[in-house]
């Protein structure tokens, strides 16, 4: 059996630590033996060490092709892998089973992760909203394709929330609450045309660009060739950005050379157990 778990880009802009999307780029966690091009993990690996927490025994292995340290959800994904390949080796593949432990699951991962936004989106699939606990997929009426500008240089997202402001004026606040409302409403209902403001932050990014020149570059010419929305995803320094699937190739080579691109969709399904048992 192999626990399959998708990429995520968190806040979309002003859902800080609220909003996550799933990204079709999934890393792969399983027990024994490494399969090629995977290789096991010591016991200080995050997905070890979620794996341990839900009482998983044995040697585990993580395969994956999502870059570390880039905001697209690396450390999340696999620690949901981890937490679902000890449930799995306790309970199979058994669907209901898994339904009655997500919110567990959500819970140990979102503790271990320090938020949720990430694990959520990894966890349930599509575009989620959490907060209290709770997970709730925004349902979507379009598919659109996600091109995420990647760099060569990381961020380590807890050093990056040293930075940001400890009070926060309330004008910002309200600017937040309108568009991360503005934005669920817009996914809900198709309205492309408002995305570009509905992912505007005051929060977070301002304050990342300004210590990712590079990042800030390739936001603002994502916009510039006619993405629908973009924003730093997660703590950076990648930069997703929203469009039409038949427009994405032209974005991708719209973006700056000192990064390379992915071509992505929102990964609908989440995280899955596959066929056969890990026991």
């Amino acid at each position: 059996m192999i626990v399959r778990v998708p990429a995520s880009s968190a806040n979309l802009g002003p859902g800080f630590d609220t909003l996550g999307m799933a990204l079709t780029l999934h890393a792969e966690v399983g027990l024994g033996d490494a399969p090629e091009g995977a290789h096991l993990v010591d016991e200080h690996h995050p997905a070890s060490v979620a794996f341990r927490r839900l009482g998983g025994e044995g040697a585990l292995w993580v395969r994956s092709p999502i870059p570390a340290g880039r905001g697209m959800g690396f450390s999340g994904a696999v620690r949901v892998g981890g937490l679902l390949a000890a449930h799995a080796q306790r309970h199979g593949d058994d669907p209901e089973r898994l339904t009655a432990a997500m919110g567990d699951l959500l819970h140990h991962a979102a503790e271990l992760e320090g938020h949720a936004d990430n694990v959520a989106a990894s966890l349930h699939g599509g575009v989620v909203a959490t907060a209290g606990g709770h997970a709730v997929r925004v349902p979507m009426t379009f598919d659109p394709a996600m091109v995420m500008w990647v760099p060569s240089f990381v961020t380590s997202t807890d050093q990056s929330r040293t930075t940001l402001r400890s009070e926060v004026p309330m004008a910002d606040v309200v600017f937040n609450i309108g568009r991360t409302a503005l934005l669920v409403a817009a996914l809900a209902a198709g309205e492309v045309s408002v995305l570009r403001e509905a992912t505007r932050d005051r929060l977070h990014q301002d304050v990342r660009l300004a210590a990712a020149e590079p990042s800030r570059l390739a936001l603002e010419a994502a916009l510039a060739a006619g993405a629908w929305a973009a924003w730093l995803s997660g703590s950076g320094p990648t930069v997703a950005a929203m469009c039409a699937v038949d427009e994405a190739e032209d974005l991708a080579a719209a973006l700056p050379a000192d990064g390379h691109t992915k071509i992505l969709r929102i990964d609908h399904g989440g995280a899955v157990i596959e066929a056969g048992s890990l026991v």
